[in-house]
């Protein structure tokens, strides 16, 4: 069997249905729920210091780059990145218990991501470059790997002055413990969420982000220290995911999209510190992750896309006026729970969002992943003020409308609904009352019938997997998560709340767009509305309450 093939049946395995879930255990092993945080010991940690004050531009010039001055790369300013893009926001508690929330959400609130910095010497941080794990419960740094000036010279030759690096990597078994199979495709989409948090973090400091995209897997786990298994003897494994260079001010024409296979080399066989702590007392192990996981590695000799232009930019659409900062409206992102099905939402600000999640060129997050684009959104609408509810279609390339026409029911009117600007390609399908069918394809949750809309997320699936290899299927994950981050923080913007949903009965959502075979799968679901708080819950804030670790050190002055 080919692995794209190999991929393919892991998807439809890990598919729910009406009367078959995913396989999983079927309960909740309390005994074995893994430690959310990373650390490698003994190493000691560096804090990072936390801003006294919001220094971020407004949240609209988040989407308007060119209008912000890049702050320099130093000890504070990596602070703020590292806040907004994986720092724990809040806790929360609940007769006793106690649980924290990140700037970047996650399937189950269970974390599988980690993120590690790559330096150069950093005015106030370190005066050697080296390989850093961010610790998030701490906000701080432990430095896994030093190594020698002149090989950040050789690594980051073909990247503008003052570039650095952050890899993503997963920890499979955090989110197996509770998903149990399908846990590898929350694991992809968080890593996509990250990507988006770690993108419009530095979006809001001047910075721009770039994915490495033919950087291979081999050489992300060497630079990274996570195939050192002496280092993870008794510990839970990573596996890489993806890497961005972060540059401040404006990017050359044609940047790079990997790094000195040599080099990386040179780094791996230097001096590294410390262990990796054990996340949980035992595990069970998944055939299926472990099978996809080994199709979908990403070789030395993967396809890579080819880096097509991205459409022009449409025509501007003033968005509502949006008084918070850019760090207030990433900080207090939460994942709504439940939603109080009345909350609606006006005309301009749906299609301001609409608008938001165009990829277009020179427009970030969308330049970090660059084309293809293979996402298109299939809405649930219920309380969109001044257009028909029902079923909708947003054609996120105008190349994509034939073929999503043509691979849907017949009886759809394509229409564009009233107002909708003419360079928007969004489509009324079908009027009606559709909240009780987005409730039932989304797993009975009545989230995704309460709240202001609702929606899947389909991608070019097959064919996909068949140009660029398998290791596609966790880049078209990426890309569904790079949209809900985007969709998190416009809901935010907006006043109302979000949350993205991974269990929805797969097929069914196909079915109900007229969507057969592989050619377009829904690989995530996403809804928004008026957020019901539950009044017995805390909320503590992330880091002055007495949880940082008292021996790491701050940053000296």
């Amino acid at each position: 069997m080919e692995p794209w093939e190999t991929t393919i049946a892991y998807h439809q395995v890990t598919k729910h249905h009406y009367h078959r879930s995913a396989p999983s255990l079927g309960y909740m092993d309390w005994a074995t729920q893994p430690d959310p945080f990373r650390r490698f010991d003994p190493v000691p940690g560096v804090r990072l210091r936390l801003p006294d004050t919001d220094r971020s531009p407004p949240y609209s010039d988040l989407y308007a780059p060119d209008r912000l001055a890049p702050r320099p790369v130093d000890a504070d300013s990596l602070s703020e990145f590292l806040e907004s893009a994986l720092a724990v926001s809040a806790w929360k508690e609940y007769q006793g218990t106690r649980w924290a929330l990140r700037s970047n959400p996650s399937s189950g609130n269970l974390h599988p991501t980690e993120g590690y910095l790559v330096l150069g010497p950093v005015q106030g941080l370190c005066d050697t470059p080296g390989v850093h794990h961010y610790g998030a419960r701490e906000h701080g740094l432990q430095l896994r790997c030093p190594f020698a000036p002149e090989l950040w010279e050789s690594l980051m030759c073909r990247f503008p002055p003052g570039t650095f690096l952050v890899g993503l990597s997963s920890i499979h078994w955090r989110e197996a413990w509770k998903y149990g199979e399908r846990a590898y495709r929350y694991c992809q989409h968080d890593l996509g969420h990250a990507m988006g948090s770690c993108a419009l973090a530095a979006q809001s400091l001047g910075w721009r982000t770039t994915f490495l995209q033919e950087l291979p897997d081999a050489d992300a786990a060497q630079l990274l220290g996570i195939d050192r298994e002496e280092d993870f003897r008794d510990a839970e494994q990573e596996a890489p995911g993806l890497f961005l260079a972060v540059t401040p001010g404006l990017l050359p024409q044609a940047c790079a999209r990997d790094l000195p296979t040599e080099i990386i080399g040179r780094i791996a066989a230097g001096h590294w510190q410390g262990r990796a702590n054990c996340l949980s007392q035992s595990h069970v192990d998944w055939e299926g992750i472990a099978a996809v996981s080994e199709a979908c590695i990403k070789s030395r000799n993967a396809s890579n896309p080819s880096s097509l232009p991205m459409a022009e930019g449409v025509t501007a659409l003033s968005a509502p006026p949006v008084s918070a900062s850019a760090r207030e409206v990433i900080r207090q992102r939460r994942s709504a729970v439940a939603l109080d099905g009345k909350t609606g939402l006006s005309r301009e600000w749906f299609y301001a969002m609409m608008q938001r999640v165009l990829p277009r060129a020179g427009s970030w997050p969308w330049e970090t992943l660059g084309s293809p684009v293979a996402t298109h959104l299939a809405l649930f609408v219920h309380r969109v003020q001044d257009i028909p509810p029902g079923l909708y279609c947003l054609a996120r390339s105008p190349t994509a409308i034939e073929a999503l026409r043509g691979a849907m029911h017949d009886r759809f009117r394509w229409e564009r609904p009233p107002g909708c600007p003419s360079d928007l390609p969004l489509f009324l399908l079908e009027s009606g009352d559709v909240r009780g069918l987005a409730t039932q394809v989304s797993c009975g949750q009545a989230i995704a019938g309460d709240g202001a809309y609702s929606l899947g997320m389909i991608v070019r699936f097959k064919e996909s997997l068949r140009e660029h290899g398998s290791w596609f299927y966790r880049r078209l994950f990426w890309e569904t998560g790079l949209l809900g981050q985007v969709l998190y923080l416009e809901a935010e913007a907006a006043g109302i709340r979000a949350t993205g949903i991974g269990c929805f009965f797969d097929d069914p959502v196909h079915e109900a767009f007229g969507l057969h075979g592989d050619a377009f799968q829904s690989l995530y679901h996403f809804t928004m509305g008026g957020p019901v708080e539950d009044a017995r819950l805390t909320t503590l804030p992330a880091y002055d309450h007495g949880w940082r670790d008292a021996e790491a050190p701050d940053i000296p002055s």
